[in-house]
């Protein structure tokens, strides 16, 4: 019982603004050790990330059209199967009589 009594009066109290600032100032420290932890906290760091961003963004531009034309070579092979088997059926290449 006597460790909770002593735990109660390491208690902190701190007005809300105070709080706020210390979480700020924290979160600021926090953000700065991560950037400097992957070598992003020079002064071309906003470049390179910049740079990060466009090849993403080119990335996945170039995924979306490699998978459109994926689809755009399907379908165009199964219009000319389909064209194909038509002729043939309508006896136009000379198939079987």
């Amino acid at each position: 019982m006597e460790d909770l009594s002593i735990e109660r009066r390491k208690t902190v109290t701190m007005p809300q603004t105070d709080f706020e600032q210390m979480l700020e100032l924290a979160a600021e420290k926090g953000a700065r050790n991560a950037l400097h932890g992957v070598g992003l906290d020079g002064e071309g760091a906003a470049h390179d990330i910049r740079e990060l961003r466009n090849l993403l963004d080119a990335f996945n531009e170039a995924k979306k059209t490699a998978g459109l034309t994926i689809v755009k070579m399907l379908v165009t092979g199964l219009v000319l199967a389909l064209m194909t088997g038509s002729l043939i059926k309508l006896k136009l290449f000379g198939g079987a009589q």
